[in-house]
């Protein structure tokens, strides 16, 4: 079968290659999937266009999949085959710490891989195994689709579960308060749908001038009261005019992960604000954030999501509350992974689905 894999070693951005691979084999404890609808994450888009050199095979990629059972080992009896399947990804767990007690698995202190697409077996290609030694310790590894949801909106809970945590679990936003998301990509976009359901009374939205035409009208259909463009407009000044003045903003989500995005969502808090960062940068900050020490101003980290998110937005999905098809641009079968990737470089799609495509 084929498959799109990265080489070269786990801690580096590596290359890929579509290559074939053999079907996985199921043990006494595995479960194995047939992928229905694989995803890209932004995670994937770092590996895209990089050339490491290394032809040292890394892992099948693709952590945001979902699909149908097809087979299961003799020692397994949670899940049976013909059951309609999502992945959250997790990967190898300890089970122990502090963290894994309370279902924050991705922040396990023992946790060596973002992910199944991370070292495990990914979506981007026909089958997946699930490990055994990842069910035992984590069961919710696995979680089943309801039948009203759709393969390609379970393979997107990626996103939705890590916007439920930073704004349900992570903030403190009240009903009727004001929330600004930086990032217009599908982790900002479903922000602002949490938002909405808050009961956020002005959701802005601050993108850049290529988001104008294809994410910005994305961003009201999902529930945004405005966006701003970050690439002509005073991002500070516009978001406060929106929102009633300087005292308005309560909670900024920073789903950009840049520089800028921190400073300037910092420079619009009221005092006393929130501001989650979803995102994540690789440069030095170059401004003070003595602010918010002077004005107690919170900065909160956030790391993907838990099993209560996962849970909650299977809920949110079977009751029809979070809308997946407005950011479903594109559809293409995993041969076409490569043109897949260009348009989500260049911002033209938001959330590109594949499907198998090569027997």
């Amino acid at each position: 079968m084929k498959a799109l894999a990265k080489f070269g070693k786990p801690s580096e951005f590596g290359t890929y290659h579509f290559i074939d691979v053999p079907e996985p084999t199921c043990g006494d404890d595995d479960v194995i999937i047939e992928i229905k609808a694989a995803a890209i994450c932004g995670a994937d888009m770092k590996h895209f266009n990089v050339d490491n050199g290394s032809e040292e095979f890394g892992s099948v990629r693709g952590h945001e999949f979902s699909g149908e059972i097809v087979e299961v080992g003799k020692d397994v009896t949670a899940w049976k085959v013909g059951q309609r399947v999502v992945s959250d990804n997790t990967g190898h767990v300890c089970g122990k710490c502090p963290a894994c007690m309370r279902g924050d698995f991705l922040l396990c202190s023992e946790h060596v891989n973002l992910g199944l697409g991370y070292g495990y077996s990914g979506g981007f290609t026909k089958y997946c195994k699930i490990p055994g030694e990842i069910l035992r310790i984590h069961p919710q590894a696995l979680w089943e689709i309801p039948e009203n949801v759709s393969y390609e909106e379970a393979a997107v809970l990626d996103p939705i579960s890590n916007a439920y945590k930073a704004l349900a679990q992570q903030s403190s936003l009240l009903p009727g308060e004001n929330a600004v998301i930086f990032g217009t990509g599908p982790l900002g976009l479903f922000a602002v749908q949490i938002a909405k359901l808050m009961g956020a009374a002005n959701i802005v939205m601050v993108g850049l001038q290529e988001d104008v035409p294809h994410r910005f009208p994305v961003a009201i259909e999902c529930g945004a009261t405005a966006c701003v463009n970050g690439s002509v407009e005073n991002v500070v000044e516009r978001c406060q005019e929106l929102c009633g003045g300087k005292d308005s903003i309560g909670l900024v989500v920073d789903c950009a992960g840049a520089n800028i995005s921190l400073k300037q969502g910092i420079e619009m808090l009221r005092n006393n604000g929130e501001l989650v960062r979803v995102g994540m940068g690789f440069k030095p900050l170059d401004f003070s954030i003595n602010d918010i020490s002077m004005r107690n101003i919170s900065i909160i980290g956030h790391q993907a999501y838990d099993s209560v998110s996962w849970a909650n937005s299977i809920n949110l999905l079977k009751s029809g509350m979070i809308k997946v098809e407005p950011m479903i641009t594109h559809r293409l079968g995993l041969s076409q992974w490569k043109e897949g990737f260009e348009k989500m470089a260049s911002r033209e799609a938001i959330k590109v689905i594949f499907h198998y495509d090569c027997d």
